[in-house]
């Protein structure tokens, strides 16, 4: 099952959820994606990754922003082991509350 969660002209990022990952497309293609682990009231981002034929279209931030507001929706917590998340994040004090880690209670 695909769920989209954002759309915004020729982007969209959809929760792919039988491969574990977010996915990025402009024009219909698929430009990038963010692999993840769901717990069940955590979400661990392991990696992300835009087609370098993408870079420079504010992909990666849309689609790390969609894919925490996805987390945030389903009341999710997250833990980023990807480091493009995690900046993200750092840059974007607004997702911080969704961080937790593994020693940190997910109530």
């Amino acid at each position: 099952m695909v769920d989209a969660f954002e759309s915004d002209g020729d982007v969209r990022v959809a929760d792919n959820v039988e491969a574990n990952r977010y996915e990025v497309f402009l024009d219909g293609s698929l430009a990038g994606f963010a692999n993840y682990r769901r717990t069940p009231k955590v979400v661990i981002f392991l990696h992300t990754e835009i087609d370098p034929a993408f870079e420079g279209h504010g992909l990666g931030s849309a689609l790390a922003r969609a894919a925490l507001e996805g987390a945030r929706a389903a009341g999710e917590r997250v833990i980023a082991r990807c480091p493009f998340i995690a900046a993200y994040i750092e840059r974007h004090p607004e997702y911080a509350d969704l961080v937790t880690t593994p020693d940190t209670p997910s109530s």
